[in-house]
């Protein structure tokens, strides 16, 4: 197959796949990959497979499509090519909450030489370095590299990349409590698919629609939480979208458990967890163990409780998601204390102070925690986050933690 057929075939995979006939677009791209002997071609539909098996939900495929793709860059001898392909080993490695592998990843594409195409690039690799930042709870080189994301779509008029990076600082400022923050972003996101989205892929304004949903719920506001996620929900079944499906049902999960209504979040707890365990999603399953645990409480089954923490301590030691293990102690020691089980109950404040010294989850002003309630925050350039009040109250010349002079606001 020469240069002008692979073209040609791609294209068709490419109309196929964005009509919804997706295993007719694999077959496509697949027979081209097996018959092209055009390098180029190969490389580009290799980086059709990656996406695919990516909004799929096939991780492992998409890994092994992503070393594949890194062969062909060498063999090309072009640094761009060579740039996009770790891009998606990265990515690869960050679905499959292989989050130490994207770090290293994302930081040789940031250190290749490359032309302006690979510099475009680089906001790509800052959001995908720091949603793997923020999956090992480490919060000051997250918003860091989110930052340097929006920095790099706002300088380069990249609406779908800003879009992106606003899902993330949702999920960002969900994690850390500032629920305001939370909504802000992810409706930001859908402002962006609304005036600039005509001809986006569908999954920008699922995406948007799912964060919106979670702020939403943690705000107790749950009927919008409820008709966010059915929006988002829609869109995911239509296109096969396996992770948004189980993001939005353990979304589902968490509103019907905010009702009180637990044998309505019980069954798709358990739907979520078939999806998250058949893709790999192993973050996830912390949080649906999570969720599950406090269904448990709620029906005062504390044994119960205890096993699905112990799940899910060993999978959130097994990632480094310190925050997943914050969690855990704080619902241990709510349990022991009604036990009225002394020993374990210390054992588990100890180890939930640990985990905030650890993670710096504390104001650098008043020393009060970060992360316990819903608290309006604001991050000054350097990245350290301070609750609002003791900015507006205090002030200061300089960030209380690094001691750099400039307090203008950054991007986030």
């Amino acid at each position: 197959m020469g240069q002008d057929q692979t073209k040609q075939q791609i294209e068709k995979g490419l109309h196929l796949y964005q009509s919804n006939q997706t295993e007719k677009a694999l077959r496509v791209w697949m027979r081209v990959l097996e018959k092209s002997a055009d390098p180029a071609g190969r490389f580009r539909v290799l980086g059709c497979l990656i996406t695919a098996h990516a909004e799929m939900g096939r991780y492992k495929d998409m890994l092994k499509f992503a070393v594949v793709q890194i062969d062909t860059a060498r063999e090309l001898e072009d640094p761009d090519y060579l740039t996009e392909s770790y891009l998606n080993l990265a990515r690869s490695n960050e679905k499959l909450c292989e989050f130490q592998k994207t770090i290293s990843y994302c930081k040789t594409c940031l250190n290749m030489q490359g032309t302006t195409v690979s510099l475009q690039l680089n906001g790509q690799v800052s959001l995908s370095m720091g949603n793997a930042f923020l999956g090992l709870s480490i919060f000051q080189k997250a918003l860091e590299c989110f930052e340097k994301a929006l920095r790099y779509a706002h300088n380069n008029d990249d609406k779908m990349l800003e879009c992106r990076v606003c899902c993330s600082l949702g999920n960002f400022y969900a994690q850390i409590k500032d629920y305001e923050k939370a909504l802000f972003f992810p409706c930001k996101a859908a402002e962006l698919v609304n005036d600039y989205g005509k001809g986006w892929s569908l999954k920008y304004r699922a995406m948007s629609q799912y964060h919106m949903a979670v702020a939403y719920r943690k705000l107790g506001r749950l009927a919008d939480a409820m008709d966010c996620c059915e929006e988002s929900m829609k869109i995911a079944l239509q296109h096969g979208d396996r992770p948004l499906q189980a993001l939005c049902l353990l979304c589902f999960a968490d509103i019907h458990r905010s009702r009180k209504d637990v044998q309505t979040a019980f069954p798709r707890y358990d739907s979520s967890m078939s999806i998250m365990t058949e893709i790999g999603n192993r973050l996830g399953l912390v949080q649906v163990l999570l969720g599950m645990t406090k269904c448990w409480m709620i029906q005062k089954e504390l044994d119960k409780a205890l096993e699905s923490i112990e799940k899910a301590q060993e999978l959130a030691e097994g990632l480094g998601n310190k925050l997943g293990l914050l969690k855990l102690h704080c619902l241990c020691e709510r349990i022991y204390r009604t036990k009225g089980q002394q020993r374990e109950l210390r054992d588990h404040v100890v180890k939930f102070h640990e985990c905030v010294e650890e993670m710096e989850l504390y104001c650098g002003m008043c020393g009060e925690s970060i992360g316990e309630k819903n608290n309006q925050l604001q991050a000054l350039p350097c990245s350290h986050f301070f609750h609002l009040k003791c900015l507006q109250t205090n002030g200061t010349r300089g960030c209380p933690n690094c001691r750099r002079l400039s307090v203008k606001p950054g991007y986030v």
